[in-house]
């Protein structure tokens, strides 16, 4: 089985075959696209591009969800929609941007893998930023809970470098679904937790205040 190259390691000089000089020699506009998408701006940086690559997720997804936020609450002022429905809406939005990031994420590491000869190569961290993004849907962000951006992104790291049962089995899939589907499991473990903490924290709110 091909090694995984970890995407929070420094990014190690490698030899680069004559075969794959030539490969690169005859990339198309395609080729570059995926490139692109697949190490999402920050894939090459020489430190804890993985790291980097879950901060997109972050920014990312906290634009969709402004978005979201700005555009229907406008739209609320002229309408029946309550605030309840406009955070259901919004939750939805965000799941339908994390599958279209997941899908695109599929073809353009499973691209990456094909130009760069290797498995899951570290400078692809468009899995990062699905993961990550699923694991900020663990609560709305109201004023009581703003400290879960930073936890979730805590919880994503955790579990995406200590890939517990089944994740690290999870990235022997080929090509694109392997490198996508590890992070994705990782995402929703930190969601769980994520979760179970908020939960916790607003149940004994009350008593705090």
């Amino acid at each position: 089985m091909p090694t995984k190259e970890s995407s929070d390691e420094l990014n190690p000089t490698v030899a680069v075959s004559a075969s794959e000089i030539a490969a690169r020699q005859r990339r198309t506009a395609s080729d570059y696209v995926a490139l692109a998408i697949a190490t999402c701006g920050v894939g090459y940086l020489p430190i804890a591009p993985g790291t980097l690559g879950s901060l997109v997720g972050v920014v990312f997804y906290l634009a969709v969800f402004a978005f979201g936020h700005h555009v229907l609450f406008a739209h609320a002022q002229h309408t029946a929609i309550t605030q309840a429905q406009v955070w259901i809406i919004e939750t939805t939005l965000a799941l339908v941007v994390i599958f279209l990031v997941t899908m695109v994420g599929i073809w353009a590491g499973s691209r990456a893998e094909r130009l760069l000869q290797r498995k899951d190569p570290s400078i692809v961290v468009i899995d990062e930023v699905a993961g990550q993004m699923i694991a900020l849907l663990s609560g709305p962000l109201w004023l009581h809970t703003w400290w879960s951006v930073l936890s979730a992104f805590l919880l994503f790291r955790v579990f995406d470098i200590w890939k517990p049962y089944p994740i690290r089995r999870l990235e022997a899939l080929e090509s694109g679904l392997g490198i996508m589907a590890d992070d994705i499991v990782a995402g929703a473990y930190a969601l769980i937790v994520n979760s179970l903490v908020i939960t916790t924290y607003l149940l004994i709110l009350p008593s705090v205040r």
